[in-house]
């Protein structure tokens, strides 16, 4: 990888005079072999996928084991038709986020970005963006490709895995990489882009992964769709010249070790946190009563 921090790609743009797509484009064309033209249609085509999973479910709520979160997207996007405290576009991103949460919970097709936990966060982000701003499809490809970019440097010097770094390291990484793309779609520099990115996981940091039975739908929903605005919100700041404070690749440094410092029952193992709640034990209970009924090996599948 060219870049090998958040603070290379700003200085990168900066002395080569190009714009943080354009540095992580040529980046990815190394590394892949792959021309301008087949990474666009890649992006293209990842961005339908992300499409799909957060349109789909926020008018026909999927089935699920447990049904844990059915019906989230249809009921916050209903919500958002009306008067609502914080207005269309963060409910309409919430309902996003949620729909590819119950689409990836019922085994539906989604992409992971930069997980499958925290799924729907970056299109809910980049589709409203998209929206409010009437924006086109190349600035979607220009969006991904600062998300991705952003990404790639968190996934090279920290991790994106909940079971080893917490909820902070997949929906706050993804937090981050949909702020940094906020930033991109507005018009925003490469070092407010990260500014941003750092805000995002700053707000988030210590968080825990901590999934009820150990399903990826409570309480992983609700922190996408929390996810989202936090991308917004951090975007907005950052773009009112709001300073992180700490350089970003500090921060993410600091998600890092704070990750690893978690006791194993906040890092994805459903034995802490909002798991270990009686109504949660209870559920797993239920659950794994349910796998023996059908003859399945409820160590197996749960």
């Amino acid at each position: 990888m060219a870049y090998s921090s958040l603070q290379d790609l700003v200085t990168t743009c900066e002395i080569e005079n190009k714009t943080l797509p354009q540095v992580i484009l040529e980046n990815e064309m190394v590394l892949t072999n792959k021309t301008e033209d087949e990474i666009f249609a890649m992006l293209q085509s990842r961005y339908c996928d992300m499409q799909k999973s957060i349109n789909t479910a926020i008018h026909t709520p999927q089935e699920m084991p447990c049904n844990l979160i059915k019906g989230q997207a249809k009921r916050q996007y209903d919500y958002s038709l009306g008067n609502t405290l914080t207005g269309s576009v963060m409910n309409n991103a919430m309902a996003m986020a949620f729909s590819a949460s119950e689409v990836n919970a019922s085994m539906g097709k989604i992409c992971a970005a930069p997980t499958a936990g925290s799924c729907g966060i970056l299109p809910a982000v980049i589709s409203s963006v998209v929206t409010q701003l009437n924006l086109i499809d190349k600035d979607v490809i220009s969006a991904l490709l600062v998300a991705a970019g952003v990404g790639a440097v968190i996934t090279k010097n920290a991790t994106i895995s909940g079971a080893e770094g917490g909820c902070q390291a997949e929906c706050g990484t993804a937090a981050a990489m949909a702020a940094a793309a906020c930033v991109e779609l507005s018009g925003g520099s490469a070092a407010t882009a990260m500014n941003a990115a750092g805000i995002a996981l700053i707000n988030v940091m210590g968080l825990v992964c901590d999934p009820v039975a150990g399903l990826v739908q409570l309480p992983c929903s609700f922190r996408n769709a929390s996810g989202a605005v936090n991308a917004l919100i951090s975007a907005d700041m950052a773009l009112a010249g709001q300073q992180c404070g700490i350089p970003a690749d500090e921060v993410v440094n600091a998600m890092y070790r704070v990750g690893k410092k978690l006791p194993m029952e906040f890092r994805e193992t459903a034995l802490g946190g909002i798991a270990a709640q009686p109504s949660a034990v209870a559920i797993y209970k239920s659950l794994k009563e349910q796998y023996n009924e059908d003859g399945e090996n409820n160590e197996t599948n749960i």
